[in-house]
């Protein structure tokens, strides 16, 4: 499964201009933009009808791509050995966030959910992109997941603030990412 170079260039073009994509992941459709826009950011917020002291997730190419997001020096090495033993995968960790990190990001927490992604399509889209994206669920808030671009394209239809679809099929994971605290182990999902 590969991400063609127009599909990926649109893709940039909106999360370089504010936009807000929507991008297959490991089990559903995921929301995404630029974390470090708070422009784009509220629009996820507006577009999922979700309250921003929830939080959002980050989903990266890479470990390296989260650093200047998540504290992971505040953790120790037998923690983050337990990280990086699941990445890439399905594994989000709430880990201790940057200060520098937006509210809009974080939510009411000192902490950031983050995943190291194993889809090709999302690995390619943050490496191109140079830096994580935003992961958050495709769907209103209070409903199911869209698990195909068609159902996004639905739920959707018209909506001004979802600029790009890229329809790549999800990996086929039966369930959301699991969700694990760094510092306690903690299965929170």
């Amino acid at each position: 499964m590969t991400i063609n170079d127009n599909t990926l260039s649109q893709a940039l073009a909106a999360l370089t201009t504010e936009g807000v994509i929507a991008y297959p992941t490991e089990s559903v459709f995921g929301l995404g933009c630029d974390p470090d826009n708070e422009v784009a950011i509220q629009k996820i917020l507006d577009l999922k009808q979700r309250p921003a002291h929830k939080g959002l997730i980050l989903i990266a190419a890479n470990i390296e791509q989260l650093k200047n997001y998540a504290d992971f020096s505040s953790l120790s090495s037998e923690q983050l050995d337990k990280i990086k033993a699941t990445w890439p995968g399905p594994f989000t960790w709430v880990v201790p966030v940057q200060p520098s990190l937006s509210k809009l990001v974080s939510g009411d927490f000192d902490s950031i959910a983050v995943r190291v992604t194993q889809h090709p399509v999302v690995q390619t889209l943050c490496a191109a992109f140079g830096k994580p994206i935003i992961s958050t669920s495709a769907n209103l808030s209070g409903q199911d997941a869209c698990t195909t671009s068609a159902q996004v394209e639905q739920m959707f239809a018209n909506h001004p603030l979802l600029d790009y679809v890229i329809e790549q099929p999800v990996t086929g994971l039966a369930n959301p990412s699991q969700i694990h605290d760094a510092l306690t182990g903690k299965r929170l999902r």
